[in-house]
């Protein structure tokens, strides 16, 4: 096998071990509900996957469902549920009417009855009523996403702009019970954090929304300014959460699959957090520290990075990332560099993220395509796909961040 069906196989080995069906039946198993009656809500990147493994274990339990997921993402009907698609990661019309729906579903429950919600990456866009303008929450939203905040951070300022995050779901489900099966994609697994927490107590605090305003200089209305002075819910009384699923595990599937293949595994970190370019430079550094080696070696990061937008082109974190690292493993022997989003989109493209081995800089080269303009540019779609170095997976139904590969092959 090539160096590139060994990425295609770990990656599709490795995405395959984190999607959410089993994960959501390990939940559900052995669950008492009681007597009353069960309401699904599933929002997120992996709503749709998650709605349809409840309907499968729990039948004609379920009462109504409502699913609040991405556009192309939902791949069927599933029974008694309801299905939306909407926008991510900029929320949008579909994202505020699917979350009414969804609000409409849990209003007057009774103390015996339980709301099942299925939670997933991506749902601070998907799931929101917001409390400002959509236009200026849109407008937010891309203030955010350009400035290279964090996961944390946004979200810390979209809980107190919203009538569904920072645990406000929860109290809208109330008197209900709350069971909520969470699928993380944020490194360490904050559960007030995860979808910006609809069914959590949220830790942080107003001052620590004013202060990564400061920060980053974001522009915000005087209504939108009061707001973040506001104090979320800090306890819940009605919710029970579990987590189903995490980069660690996708971590240790790409290593799985990696063994089986013949290789020596190396597990670097699971808390991979700073500039896609640095981490595709860093994971450079490492295949050249290792050019010699007599062995088969695969090195496996997990995280997710972040991009400063300086250009205009198209890509995603992913793709930068294998990018960036193709000038450091130019010329090296049979050495590749990838990296993936594992729910199969990496940002505003079709690509799950990019592959680069010792060839991609002089394949480039030969075209007149300069690496350092493309990254200026931000268009590493464009540049990946002379190479054929996109990786295409389609949308996978699970999201537990992103994984980076080093792979030596002897």
């Amino acid at each position: 096998m090539t160096l590139r069906q060994d990425a295609d196989r770990i990656i599709s080995e490795a995405i395959k071990k984190v999607l959410p069906d089993e994960a959501v039946a390990q939940a559900l198993e052995g669950k008492d509900f009681g007597e009353g009656k069960i309401y699904v809500v599933a929002a997120g990147k992996a709503a749709w996957q998650m709605g349809k493994a409840a309907a499968d274990c729990l039948g004609d339990r379920i009462e109504a469902g409502v699913v609040v997921t991405k556009y192309d993402h939902v791949k069927g009907e599933i029974p008694k549920m309801t299905c939306f698609e909407a926008g991510h990661p900029v929320p949008d019309e579909n994202s505020f009417r699917g979350t009414q729906a969804a609000l409409d579903l849990v209003a007057d429950l009774n103390p015996e009855d339980t709301v099942l919600f299925l939670l997933s990456g991506g749902g601070s866009a998907l799931f929101e009523k917001p409390l400002i303008p959509a236009e200026e929450l849109q407008d937010l939203t891309g203030q955010l996403l350009a400035c290279g905040a964090e996961i944390t951070e946004m979200n810390t300022i979209r809980k107190r702009i919203s009538a569904v995050k920072g645990g406000k779901f929860a109290i809208a489900c109330a008197p209900a019970k709350v069971y909520s099966i969470v699928l993380s994609d944020i490194l360490g697994d904050p559960l007030d954090m995860i979808a910006s927490g609809p069914a959590y107590p949220d830790s942080a605090t107003a001052e620590d929304a004013l202060a990564y305003i400061r920060k980053y200089d974001l522009r915000l209305s005087n209504e939108a300014m009061e707001l973040m002075k506001i104090e979320t819910p800090k306890e819940l009384s009605n919710v029970e959460t579990i987590i189903t699923g995490s980069v660690r595990n996708l971590c240790k599937a790409a290593e799985d699959a990696a063994k089986e293949l013949g290789y020596k595994t190396v597990f670097l970190s699971d808390m991979l957090s700073c500039e896609a370019r640095e981490a595709g430079s860093f994971m450079a550094s490492i295949a050249k520290s290792y050019r010699n080696t007599a062995e088969s070696i695969a090195f496996v990061a997990g995280g997710e990075t972040v991009v400063h937008l300086t250009g205009k082109g198209k890509g995603g974190r992913n793709q930068e990332l294998a990018l960036a690292a193709a000038e450091g493993i130019a010329g090296l022997k049979d050495t590749a560099v990838f990296s993936v989003g594992s729910d199969g989109t990496d940002g505003p493209t079709d690509a799950a993220g990019g592959y680069c081995d010792n060839n991609t800089k002089a394949q480039l080269a030969d075209k007149g395509i300069s690496i350092f303009d493309v990254l200026r540019n931000n268009d590493a779609y464009n540049a990946l796909k002379e190479t054929d170095g996109l990786i295409i997976t389609g949308a996978t139904g699970t999201n537990v961040n992103d994984f980076s590969m080093v792979l030596i092959k002897r």
